[in-house]
């Protein structure tokens, strides 16, 4: 199972959420750290060690980056990718809110080279829909889809284009899904060509305050 994990809280919060994750680390595809939208100003301890545990599990890490759909520096960007690694030996970056579109692409190259120069091994982008098809040269994975159960399970489309990737390359990030019913968002991301799925039972504002049901021990 190749789950994607946005856990968006604090561990003081929930430290229970962050100890089954710890315990399930061996079933993620990667855990996407975010002490404050992105690494914060200064090391975050409870971070760091929930940092440290998941690294000692077995899971990969990722330091949270907003991109601002391409708007945001890419000196910030890096600098931000560059904190994460040093305070929570992250290695790689999931980068939030990516442009879809091709005139951006050409920026988004520049900015993974130099990511990658940096140290990143691992570089996730979320436009949160299908780009322009260049995006998935570009990046070791690629959210395609980030919404709703119900816009998930009724209006979902695939373009041709992703046929030509393997679907390890694709990612869905499903909220509003019923406990019951996250064993199938996963499957079902499988059969829209998405080899790694995030389903969580959350809504907006942060539907990922709480952990997948796949993971936790519900809906199975």
């Amino acid at each position: 199972m190749s789950l994607l994990i946005p856990l968006y809280i604090h561990p003081a919060v929930d430290p229970g959420a962050w100890h089954r994750l710890i315990t399930a680390a061996d079933r993620t595809y990667a855990v996407v750290l975010n002490p404050a939208d992105g690494p914060g100003d200064a090391p975050d301890p409870a971070f760091v060690s929930a940092a440290d545990a998941l690294r000692g599990a077995g899971a990969r890490l990722l330091g949270y980056v907003d991109t601002d759909y391409g708007t945001r520096p890419a000196a910030d960007v890096t600098a931000d990718a560059a904190r994460h690694r040093e305070w929570y030996a992250t290695e790689g970056c999931f980068l939030d809110r990516v442009s879809a579109s091709e005139d951006a692409l050409p920026a988004y190259r520049k900015l993974v080279r130099a990511l990658r120069r940096q140290g990143a091994s691992l570089v996730v982008l979320n436009p949160g829909v299908h780009p322009a098809p260049g995006y998935a040269r570009n990046a070791d994975l690629v959210v395609t889809f980030e919404g709703p159960w119900t816009t998930y399970v009724s209006a979902f489309s695939r373009p041709d284009w992703t046929a030509r990737h393997p679907p390890e390359r694709f990612c869905h990030l499903v909220y509003g899904v019923p406990d019951a019913l996250a064993p199938l968002a996963v499957r079902t991301a499988g059969e829209r060509g998405a080899a790694v799925s995030g389903p969580v039972t959350g809504e907006p504002p942060n539907p990922w305050s709480g952990l997948t049901p796949v993971l936790s021990g519900a809906g199975r």
